[in-house]
């Protein structure tokens, strides 16, 4: 049975999905921008410090729905300029063990919400 995942240490929803969903042990995270949970304001600054929120806010959905960041088996990265993906990969690194990390795949998007940075999606398995 399908449950959905929400949680107030991470942004809510801005249109018509959840956070996430989970069904039997595996996870379902919605893309996450860089938004502040408490203000739903963005977080200002550069492709680390967007990214670093993004992660932050994956984080605490991860952990409402019973998981954790090595739990992770698949994330989706959109970046809006392909520019920015070593200084992306340098915060996305500090989340993820190398010899451990999730598949991965990583796009440049024309335009993504509220024209931030960068957005991140991911699939994981209950701890």
């Amino acid at each position: 049975m399908k449950k959905i995942i929400s949680t107030s240490k991470a942004p809510s929803a801005i249109g018509p999905y959840n956070q996430g969903t989970s069904f039997g042990d595996l996870l379902f995270l919605s893309g996450q921008i860089p938004l502040i949970a408490e203000t739903m304001e963005l977080v200002e600054g550069d492709i680390k410090v967007q990214t670093k929120q993004v992660m932050e806010n994956l984080k605490a959905v991860l952990e409402e729905g019973g998981s954790s960041f090595e739990n992770v088996l698949k994330t989706t990265c959109y970046l809006s300029d392909m520019d920015n993906f070593a200084a992306f990969n340098e915060v996305y690194a500090q989340y993820f063990d190398g010899e451990t990390a999730p598949a991965r795949a990583t796009v440049a998007v024309k335009t993504l919400p509220k024209n931030v940075l960068v957005e991140v999606d991911a699939i994981a398995f209950k701890n």
